[in-house]
C-alpha cells in the first residue's frame, strides 16, 4: 500500500514539473513574439502597373457646320466626346470658342475616297446631310450621299449611326418628291446596315437661332409658340391630306440632345423616332 501511495506522489511531482516546463517555454515564446511586434514593420513598395485610359467615344458629324450639325457638335463636346465633322466646305465659319475643339474634315460624300480617312477611330456617326433643288439633285444629296456614308461606316465597324431625316408632311411629299424619296432610301439603308444601332429622327420644322454670316436669325420667335400650340393638337395631325401640316415644330437643342444620346447610349432603342418621340426623349433627359 505504501508503495502505491509513493508512486502516486512521485507521478504528481513529475506532472507538476512538466507543467512548469511548459509554462516556462510558453512565456519565452510570448516574450519573443512581443519583441517581434516592437520591431519596425517593413513595407515593400508595390510594383507600378501602367493601365491604359478607357477608350474615348469619337463622334463624326456629317454636315457639322450647318444649323443642326453645329448644335450637335456643341452638344457632343458638352458630353465630353471627341468630335469631328465632315462637310464639303470643311471648317465651320462660326467663330464660337467650341468650334476650336472640333476636328474639321473636308470631303464629298458622293466620292468616298475624299473622306474615308475621317472614319478612323470613329465609334458613332450622326448625319445631318440634306438639301433642296431639282428632284434628281435632292435624291442625290438626301439619298445617295447618305447611303454612301452608311455603307462606309458599316464597313469601317462603326457601332451606331443616327440619321436626321424629316417628318412626313403628306402633300409636301409630292411637291418635293426627290427630297423625300432620297430621305426614305437613306432610312432603309440605315435600318438594314445598323439593325441594332441605327436611329432615325424625323423632326418637322426645326427652330432655333440660325447664324447666317454675321447675322443671327431667331427662328424661335415663330417656332416656340407654334410648338406649344400644336404639341397638344394631336387629333389635327390625323386629318386626311392636311393633317401632317399640323406636326409641331421642335427646338434644335432638343434634336441635338436626342441625336447625341442615340449615338452614344448603347441601350437607346434603334428605329424611327417622330417629333413626339424626340420631345419625350428630350424631356426624360432634362429631368
Amino acid at each position: 500500500m505504501r508503495t502505491v501511495v509513493s508512486r502516486l506522489i512521485h507521478s504528481r511531482a513529475s506532472i507538476s514539473k512538466l507543467n512548469a516546463m511548459t509554462i516556462s517555454k510558453s512565456r519565452r515564446h510570448l516574450s519573443t513574439d512581443s519583441n517581434k511586434v516592437d520591431e519596425p514593420f517593413k513595407v515593400e513598395e508595390a510594383e507600378t502597373i501602367n493601365v491604359p485610359p478607357p477608350p474615348t467615344e469619337k463622334l463624326l458629324v456629317l454636315g457639322g457646320n450647318g444649323f443642326v450639325g453645329s448644335h450637335i457638335c456643341r452638344e457632343a463636346l458638352d458630353h465630353g466626346l471627341s468630335v469631328a465633322s465632315l462637310s464639303r466646305s470643311g471648317r465651320s465659319s462660326l467663330h464660337d470658342s467650341w468650334a476650336n475643339n472640333v476636328t474639321w474634315h473636308q470631303g464629298n460624300l458622293l466620292s468616298t475616297e475624299t473622306w474615308k480617312e475621317a472614319l478612323n477611330g470613329v465609334t458613332a456617326v450622326i448625319s445631318c446631310v440634306g438639301g433642296f433643288g431639282s428632284n434628281s439633285h435632292m435624291y442625290k444629296i438626301n439619298g445617295t450621299a447618305n447611303i454612301n456614308a452608311v455603307r462606309a461606316a458599316s464597313e469601317q465597324g462603326v457601332k451606331r449611326f443616327v440619321y436626321i431625316s424629316a417628318a412626313d408632311f403628306g402633300v409636301a411629299n409630292y411637291l418635293l418628291q426627290g427630297y423625300y424619296e432620297g430621305k426614305r432610301a437613306a432610312e432603309t439603308e440605315v435600318l438594314t446596315r445598323f439593325p441594332y444601332g441605327g436611329v432615325i429622327l424625323r423632326p418637322g420644322f426645326i427652330y432655333g437661332t440660325r447664324s447666317v454670316g454675321s447675322m443671327k436669325i431667331p427662328l424661335g420667335v415663330i417656332g416656340s409658340p407654334m410648338e406649344m400650340v400644336l404639341q397638344n393638337a394631336g387629333s389635327l395631325s390625323r386629318i386626311p391630306l392636311v393633317g401632317p401640316l399640323f406636326i409641331p415644330p421642335v427646338n434644335v437643342t432638343a434634336v441635338a440632345n436626342v441625336a447625341v444620346r442615340a449615338a452614344t447610349d448603347p441601350v437607346f432603342p434603334p428605329g424611327i423616332i417622330d417629333v413626339h418621340g424626340i420631345q419625350r426623349y428630350n424631356q426624360r433627359k432634362s429631368k
